[in-house]
């Protein structure tokens, strides 16, 4: 999955030349041979690097406090959403609706790094929810539905359909 999604990215921020990656551990942690040096190895660590080599520090965050949120996301990312269990997306989902209450992008009013891999990385979990599952989590859909649609975020990944329109009538509207 990391694998894909360093492809993605790739092709997002329109590196001409793909590099090539390996895997380490049990985990199948990226790891990016580095001319310059020595091997890149974790998906954040990799990501960043594919930023600043394509000259686009905006997605890193313009200013210390968003690229700290920056951080934070991709961290809670690798750590919470890649290899959560079924009962851990209701938390996530649930926290994730609470903090994008008033939010349009996770750290700041433009798309980061951050919304790109919290992305791919919730893809999966938003895929499996029924229709009535994912109103219960409006604001999480609504900011999902709006990354899936940014010019050149998606590739690879299947479009979700999201369910603008409420089609049930009941006391609880």
């Amino acid at each position: 999955m990391a694998l894909r999604e360093l492809s993605s990215l790739e092709k997002y921020l329109g590196l001409k030349k793909p590099n090539k990656y390996s895997t380490q551990g049990e985990k199948k942690v990226p790891v990016l041979q580095n001319n310059n040096g020595p091997p890149l190895v974790g998906l954040v660590t990799i990501a960043c690097h594919l930023v600043k080599e394509a000259k686009r520090p905006e997605l890193l965050g313009g200013s210390a406090e968003t690229r700290a949120v920056v951080q934070q996301w991709l961290e809670y990312t690798i750590t919470k959403v890649h290899n959560c269990t079924k009962e851990d997306t209701k938390t996530i989902l649930k926290d994730l609706s609470l903090y994008l209450q008033d939010k349009v992008y996770l750290a700041s009013n433009q798309i980061t790094l951050a919304d790109i891999f919290l992305y791919y990385g919730i893809h999966p979990i938003i895929m499996d929810l029924s229709f009535q599952e994912k109103e219960q989590c409006v604001n999480v859909t609504r900011w999902f539905d709006h990354i899936q649609h940014y010019p050149g975020i998606r590739h690879h990944l299947p479009v979700v359909v999201v369910l603008r329109n409420r089609i049930y009538t009941g006391r609880h509207h």
